[in-house]
């Protein structure tokens, strides 16, 4: 007897949540995304727009947030 794609897909996910666990399930899963709209001219909007002081405040933040959490 021939398994359905409908089937085969819920196994498929089945093992991969077995083997990877939940988080790396959906990690995998990510890979195969290939979203939408235009990341270069997205990206440039944002890049073009940012400051050297915007920089550094988001480096500056990254930053503290690893102290706190390192505590």
């Amino acid at each position: 007897m021939h398994k359905t794609l409908d089937e085969i897909r819920r196994e498929g996910l089945a093992a991969l949540r077995s083997r990877l666990g939940r988080a790396g399930m959906i990690r995998f899963l990510q890979q195969f995304e290939t979203g939408a709209g235009d990341y270069a001219r997205e990206r440039h909007a944002w890049v073009d727009r940012a400051t050297l002081a915007d920089l550094k405040g988001l480096v500056a933040k990254r930053a503290r947030r690893r102290r706190t959490s390192a505590r």
